[in-house]
């Protein structure tokens, strides 16, 4: 089975991206989505995060508070790298589960959306990388229009990442998010023809196979 990466930096559309790959029946694998569940109330994942940056991080019924949590591994890189020290063996766990039943299932194309996968070196275990770039006037918009942040926040948290420049050099295939949907849609179905080297099926909404959490 191979397993593609694709990644990009806040607000670059990769989220949409990998929507529209599904919609052509392959599989996309969110590393968010992952981070959720190992960090649901009552999980040993939880609990590590609670112990390293204390209750002020729990909503009142015990959820984890992820916008609390936000503020504070956005504004001290240490605190970013703690948590990602408890997070990302569990994702990782948490994945290889996921790629195992989907293989099972007869899969044989997986994408792996991961915001950090350059920052974390997983390019060494895939088979290739796409990288989502766009320009920072349109990815500070999304990010607004999506989280109701401030510019001068948002600029903070891109600043947190990599620069498109430095994930564009390491990519195995780029896609321009600069137009509308209609345009992404077309890049997109370029990449499934010439990059994953998939013949375009008819759209069809298709998800993982979902865990218990």
């Amino acid at each position: 089975m191979q397993v593609f990466g694709l990644t990009g930096g806040i607000g670059s559309g990769k989220s949409t991206v990998a929507s529209v790959i599904e919609e052509y029946g392959i599989p996309v694998v969110s590393a968010d989505e992952l981070s959720r569940m190992v960090v649901t109330r009552g999980s040993k994942g939880l609990a590590a995060v609670v112990d390293e940056f204390g209750e002020a991080i729990l909503t009142p019924e015990g959820h984890l508070d992820r916008a609390k949590l936000a503020e504070i591994v956005f504004a001290d890189p240490e605190r970013r790298v703690a948590l990602e020290k408890i997070l990302h063996p569990r994702i990782r766990e948490r994945f290889e589960e996921v790629l195992d039943a989907l293989e099972k299932a007869g899969q044989r194309t997986v994408v792996y959306e991961v915001p950090l996968l350059f920052e974390n070196n997983l390019q060494e275990i895939l088979d290739g990388v796409i990288v989502v770039a766009s320009r920072d006037d349109l990815r500070i918009a999304r990010v607004s229009d999506r989280d109701g942040l401030g510019a001068a926040e948002i600029r903070a948290r891109m600043a947190a990442q990599m620069d498109d420049a430095q994930r564009q050099a390491l990519a195995d295939y780029v896609i321009t998010n600069n137009g509308d949907r209609m345009d992404l849609r077309r890049e997109v179905e370029i990449l499934i023809k010439d990059y994953l080297k998939l013949p375009l099926p008819p759209r069809r909404p298709r998800r993982p196979p979902k865990l218990s959490s």
